[in-house]
């Protein structure tokens, strides 16, 4: 059996929302537009856990967190964890990561941005089982990275753009596993992940040459409250936002043509950015902008410019990525009517979501609930995909919240008296 060579793109703080092809006219993404027009796209995808290391973790073990064994913001993936990489080596498959990888050891004193963060070594005994690894853990230097790795001798510091830096280094590993070069045996079918910490902010950073429009002519969707701070910030957290996603979209397409059509595509993102929906900034939250993500599959039985409407969770690649290698469909591994969505912490930093909770997202409705037990949100996402009208505290919906919850295996809820469903 030919195994196909595989590639995962995963971005960071990229909403589903935030393309060309979705509609957003803020966006500017020919590259990932054309990608979108080969590919099969998961409309409905969503994060598991819409926060960095909890979602990296689920991504790349097919667990969710905590199960996984990483709860909080600062745990590290187990250095015995099994993962996607372990899979794919038994199947025969060269493995590489490049890239940010974000669930290493890190002290919480630590500036999370900058370069003290950036020079965090990843141990080779903790880099998930990939044969070749280059990249670093953190510290959002959308700048002139530092990398380290199997194939470097030295950390060193790399000039330019993240995203440019990152996809120049894999296409010359896509180059060397064409020819037999390096480690790689000639023929051998290669698994490759792509870790970009773009668009992430900081926003107001430099974006390869791209120049950020005018903060006045962002076209903000309504749910972002008008006439005041939370307006301001967005318009101007998004000006530099958008350039970021314009420049990465140019580097990854690069990296298209290099990979050409010998790789099944995948193009995700581990969460994305309230931007002042709801009056709300950053990850954590349950809301759209925060845990839809995009998902696009170009491949062979996984193409043709479609749309699927089943509710995908980035946890699924898992099984799907061990399905394309071994010559089975992905779609009787991803015949899901739900997904769980929830943040197994709190994240003590600004903007960030203030509570735990559990949740499910289907088609046609999202319901997440509080740790006590309490419905928190529920929303109409057919009739209300803004999520302008929260539900949950209306009695009339009380029996939809109890069957979805038990559907969902959520667990009783507990409504408040005056709420309680007597029928």
């Amino acid at each position: 059996m030919t195994r196909p060579n595989i590639l995962w793109i995963v971005t960071t703080q990229w909403r589903a929302q935030a393309f060309g092809y979705a509609g957003d006219p803020n966006a500017h993404t020919p590259w990932l537009d054309a990608l979108a027009a080969e590919s099969m796209n998961y409309i409905q995808a969503v994060t598991p856990h819409p926060m960095g290391p909890m979602a990296r973790a689920a991504l790349l073990t097919g667990v969710l967190s905590p199960e996984n064994g990483v709860r909080e913001y600062f745990d590290s993936l187990p250095a015995g964890a099994r993962t996607i990489a372990h899979e794919m080596r038994e199947r025969g498959y060269t493995t590489a990561f490049f890239g940010k990888w974000g669930l290493g050891h890190r002290d919480p004193r630590t500036p999370l941005v900058g370069e003290e963060a950036a020079r965090v070594i990843v141990p080779p005994n903790e880099r998930g089982g990939f044969e070749t690894f280059e990249g670093f853990e953190g510290g959002f230097l959308l700048n002139d990275p530092w990398l380290h790795g199997s194939r470097l001798a030295v950390q060193v510091r790399t000039s330019g753009y993240q995203s440019d830096v990152i996809c120049d280094r894999v296409e010359g590993w896509l180059r060397e596993l064409e020819t037999g070069g390096g480690r790689q045996a000639i023929g051998s079918p290669g698994f490759c992940v792509v870790s970009l910490e773009a668009p992430h902010p900081p926003y107001h950073d430099p974006a390869s040459g791209v120049t950020a429009r005018a903060e006045g002519e962002i076209v903000l969707p309504p749910n972002v409250p008008r006439d005041g701070e939370v307006e301001a910030v967005a318009r101007r957290e998004l000006a530099g936002y958008y350039a970021h996603i314009e420049a990465t979209d140019r580097a990854i397409g690069g990296l298209l043509k290099v990979a050409g059509n010998e790789w099944y595509v995948v193009f995700t993102s581990v969460h994305g950015d309230m931007h002042g929906a709801h009056g709300l900034f950053r990850k954590g939250w349950p809301h759209e902008e925060s845990v839809r993500v995009p998902l696009l599959v170009r491949g062979a039985r996984e193409s043709g410019g479609r749309k699927d409407y089943r509710t995908l969770s980035l946890v699924d690649l898992h099984a799907m990525t061990l399905a394309w290698a071994d010559g089975r469909s992905a779609w009787e591994t991803t015949r899901a009517t739900m997904a769980s969505i929830s943040m197994p912490s709190v994240v003590a930093r600004p903007h960030q979501c203030d509570r735990t909770w559990r949740g499910v997202r289907t088609k046609t409705r999202k319901l997440v609930i509080n740790a006590n037990g309490s419905p928190w949100l529920f929303f109409d996402l057919e009739r209300d995909p803004l999520e302008m009208e929260n539900l949950a505290g209306k009695p009339v919906y009380a029996a939809q919240i109890k069957e979805l919850a038990r559907h969902a295996g959520l667990g009783d809820v507990i409504f408040p008296p005056a709420e309680r469903d007597d029928g």
